[in-house]
């Protein structure tokens, strides 16, 4: 009788001890929840409407949105503050609607004064925008884009000139007579210049002496057209940035070219839009020396033409300069013999299949 108690009584010991763990165990697993007090709301103004760079703040474009306390971080305009704080300021960037305006964004008038407008925030440090003209053919097809990196190919035409004169060679030739003393007058020294024999106005170019290999007499040749340019191009500059192509916009109307045309009036049913015009300028993001650089090009008759780059493509090669020297010997063009037969009809020029002769390629530039 007394065993059974003892037993009854261990299993009770038992079951409260694993009633105890139970809970034990619940409670531990339970998070401990906790009441948190709710955030400190405050209205930072936002811009309720597009706000252009350069225009005055009113109370009509603003807005509101509510941000927890402490969040501002001291640089936004508090909602019920706006009107000693930000109306009447004038914005320094384009504010895009439900933008959070921020003091940087906004100041006086001397402040948008020296920002400038909008895309000169796209210049770099050090750097300076310039413009040059393209064409189709040499802006890849109208393919540099706003924002694309470009490498700068220069040609130029050289030709010889008399250092002294500064024109080109060959110099003209005169004849002159009646030079020195004369014996029967006053000591002077007189004389008298006329041109040559090829034009009343000019004369002759200067030739040379050579001996005929035939009759091994020495002949005086002159030359039978003038001085032919020797072309040359280079790359320039590498990894150049495009700022734009084509016109900025001028007091928010973008700027075309205008042209003496009369405009030709749209057929019946036709649509009288305006069509696009093609681009004619390119707007270059370089350092100032390679501006100056640009600069002399420009008004000295250089060509430049623009290739396009890969978008992550930095890298920069060493390029030679291409003459017609170079051309042969790098790609191994044969100068054609002379033979005692030819093809008929005759070429004297190269036509393209296409365009022909009578479209200039450059005609824009």
């Amino acid at each position: 009788m007394r065993r059974g108690r003892i037993f009854i009584y261990l299993a009770l010991i038992l079951l409260v001890a694993l009633a105890g763990a139970f809970l034990f165990l619940r409670s531990q697993s339970e998070p401990d929840v906790t009441t948190l007090p709710a955030p400190i709301l405050v209205d930072i103004v936002i811009a309720k409407q597009k706000i252009p760079q350069g225009e005055v703040i009113t109370e009509d474009v603003l807005g509101s949105i509510s941000l927890p306390e402490g969040t501002d971080f001291g640089v936004m305009f508090r909602y019920d503050q706006r009107e000693d704080q930000l109306v009447g300021k004038i914005a320094k960037y384009p504010l895009e609607q439900g933008v959070v305006i921020t003091q940087s964004m906004v100041g006086g008038i001397g402040d948008i004064a020296s920002t400038g407008p909008e895309w000169a925030n796209l210049i770099p440090p050090s750097m300076t925008a310039i413009s040059i003209p393209t064409s189709r053919l040499s802006s890849v097809a109208y393919g540099v884009a706003d924002g694309a990196h470009v490498n700068v190919i220069a040609c130029f035409l050289f030709v010889d000139i008399d250092s002294g004169f500064q024109s080109a060679l060959p110099n003209r030739t005169a004849f002159v007579s009646q030079s020195g003393f004369k014996p029967d007058e006053a000591p002077s020294l007189s004389a008298s210049v006329s041109a040559g024999q090829t034009s009343e106005t000019s004369g002759a170019a200067q030739g040379r002496v050579e001996l005929d290999p035939t009759f091994q007499q020495p002949i005086y040749i002159v030359p039978s057209e003038e001085q032919r340019p020797r072309p040359v191009c280079q790359t320039v500059f590498q990894d150049v940035a495009v700022l734009k192509l084509g016109d900025f916009p001028v007091s928010g109307q973008d700027v075309t070219p205008t042209t003496n045309d009369e405009e030709t009036p749209p057929a019946p049913g036709e649509n009288a839009e305006q069509a696009p015009v093609a681009p004619d300028v390119v707007s270059l993001i370089v350092s100032p020396q390679d501006a100056t650089s640009l600069t002399y090009m420009l008004y000295g008759g250089a060509k430049l033409t623009l290739t396009l780059r890969g978008a992550n493509d930095t890298s920069r090669m060493e390029t030679e300069a291409a003459t017609l020297q170079f051309l042969l010997s790098q790609y191994a063009i044969p100068v054609p013999a002379k033979l005692p037969y030819a093809s008929e009809p005759r070429i004297d020029t190269l036509e393209d299949p296409v365009l022909g002769n009578d479209v200039d390629p450059y005609a824009a530039q």
